[in-house]
């Protein structure tokens, strides 16, 4: 298989296949790229089946580019199975739910149905939802299940937190209600696979030797209930490759736990680190900038961002008192830059919030 257009590390990416596998890859650093080969790699010059590869994304556009990428690198690309984290759980519990005591052609609840559930336990427990809203209820039990908490152990973890104690009861009757119209919620999906392979051995092993070679995709993003799906699967060959970059964590909010990237080495021992450095997108101006800033984190892999691109055009940073001045100077800017010559469809700006 041709790797010329790879660099180094990215070939030590792709060839590195057997055991444990964390690959840090740097922002604009092909890691898509090296992904694609890795699993051409493994048919082509491994001899490895596409049936017994698993690659796991974030999004689904993010697998449907992988996939057509895979595609056109090997012939049979179409046979490995890349799919997100909730569409792979999906698949598996379409198969073997009934083993947890639901049937098979089960509904996956929307928020608007959870809402409705969550309406009617508040109800049924006296809970004023103008004081609990339904929103900070159906939040608490997103987090409890990405932690694999159960009701029964929210209720015990609440202590004298009253709140807390009535949060963990509305869990308990939600929990009881999709149980009895045979549906699960989005989060249910990862914790029910889990559950699933934590009680039933056989149908764990069989997806152990079906998947022999895992891949995981930003991987940064990751939270406890996914690492602990992860973890299972690769439990039997321990051929588990992981990409992410811990300085692009910026899901904590939604149930990421950055320490799963942080702590790989340890959670799976001898295991292989391969930091791909070398940037496509960026000028070095940029990099030099970027690398500074994020140098101050604490609790992060070392890593230093480079590029074979040009110096780059200098960076202008403006302080402004307040946002209004703000939008001013980033009008009166565009109006230079087009008095310039530039176009309008030149300009693009990124702001923080849609409030901006």
């Amino acid at each position: 298989m041709n790797l010329d257009g790879l660099n180094d590390m990215q070939k030590r990416a792709v060839k590195q296949t057997e055991g444990p596998v964390l690959i840090i890859a740097g922002a604009g650093s092909g890691k898509t790229r090296v992904l694609t080969y890795r699993m051409a790699y493994l048919i082509d010059e491994c001899g490895v089946e596409p049936y017994n590869i698993l690659a796991i994304t974030f999004t689904n556009k993010a697998a449907a580019e992988m996939r057509e990428r895979v595609d056109n690198v090997v012939s049979c690309g179409n046979q490995i199975w890349v799919s997100t984290f909730h569409s792979t759980c999906v698949r598996i519990l379409r198969r073997y739910i009934d083993r947890l005591g639901y049937d098979t052609n089960f509904t996956i609840y929307d928020s608007d149905d959870q809402k409705s559930v969550v309406k009617e336990a508040c109800k049924k427990l006296n809970i004023d939802t103008k004081m609990l809203k339904e929103r900070t209820i159906m939040s608490a039990i997103s987090s409890a299940k990405d932690e694999m908490i159960t009701p029964g152990e929210m209720l015990v973890n609440a202590g004298n937190d009253y709140n807390l104690k009535r949060i963990a009861n509305v869990y308990k009757e939600y929990q009881k209600n999709l149980k009895l119209n045979n549906a699960l919620d989005f989060d249910d999906l990862i914790f029910k696979t889990v559950e699933l392979f934590d009680q039933d051995e056989e149908v764990l092993k069989a997806y152990q030797d079906r998947f022999r070679y895992i891949m995981v995709d930003e991987y940064q993003d990751t939270n406890n209930v996914q690492f602990r799906l992860i973890s299972k699967l690769a439990g039997r060959t321990g051929n588990l490759c992981v990409v992410g970059d811990d300085d692009q964590s910026i899901y904590k909010f939604r149930g990421a736990n950055i320490g799963n990237i942080l702590n790989f080495e340890t959670a799976f021992p001898g295991a292989k680190v391969i930091k791909l450095e070398q940037n496509y997108r960026s000028t070095q101006t940029i990099l030099n900038a970027a690398n500074e800033v994020i140098r101050n984190n604490i609790g992060r892999k070392d890593k230093t961002l480079w590029t074979s691109n040009s110096e780059g055009d200098k960076i202008n940073f403006s302080i402004y008192e307040d946002a209004y001045k703000e939008a001013e100077g980033v009008v009166e800017g565009i109006c230079a830059s087009v008095r310039d010559g530039w176009n309008y469809n030149d300009v693009a700006i990124l702001y923080r919030t849609n409030a901006q």
